[in-house]
């Protein structure tokens, strides 16, 4: 048997063998190579009957443990993780939050196995420029903080920041032009004097 008809043949060998946690079946299709839509699914329904795969929502298949993040980001595309999940995690904003924050092109909030997944929406020309984002292998894309912050402030002009000191200025600035907004570049700067 060719190495491309054994994939073929154990789907759920090739997903676990993969660095990625979470799947779309346009995914499962590409990494083991199926061209049929249809005995693909069915062979995914019967791992996730089994225990083998979970399926959080539909379209949407994950190993038994799965990374959170990664799920987020495929919940809905074009989609990063930014705002207060960020914030948070660089120590700008205090207050502990477990949900997953995420700018997108619409709002929704999502819960998936007790964790809160929300997105927020953000214009286009945003969303889909990658300044200021760091794409991770396993398809998980998360803002800097700089750009987090600057995507709380456009979003929510009256937000509070707890710590700036963790902040690169020069990075805050060279991401501003991207948003196109004077009121934001006002704020910021106003922000950043006081700091």
């Amino acid at each position: 048997m060719f190495s491309s008809q054994k994939q073929k043949s154990n789907v759920i060998l090739s997903i676990y063998q993969d660095i990625r946690s979470v799947f779309r079946l346009i995914d499962i299709a590409l990494l083991t190579g199926e061209t049929s839509f249809q005995p693909l699914n069915k062979k995914l329904n019967y791992y996730v009957r089994t225990g083998k795969l979970n399926n959080p929502r539909k379209g949407i298949y994950t190993k038994t443990v799965y990374n959170a993040q990664e799920l987020a980001c495929s919940i809905f595309s074009p989609s990063y993780i930014s705002l207060e999940y960020v914030l948070q995690k660089a120590g700008l904003v205090f207050q502990y939050d477990t949900k997953i924050t995420s700018v997108s092109y619409l709002r929704r909030d999502i819960e998936i196995t007790g964790q809160t997944y929300s997105f927020r929406k953000i214009k286009a020309e945003i969303l889909v420029n990658t300044l200021g984002i760091l794409r991770q292998e396993n398809n998980v894309n998360i803002a800097t903080p700089e750009r987090a912050f600057l995507d709380i402030l456009y979003l929510d002009a009256n937000y509070y920041i707890d710590n700036l000191n963790p902040l690169n200025k020069e990075s805050v600035n060279s991401l501003l032009p991207l948003y196109k907004s004077k009121a934001l570049s006002l704020r910021v700067k106003r922000l950043l004097q006081n700091a």
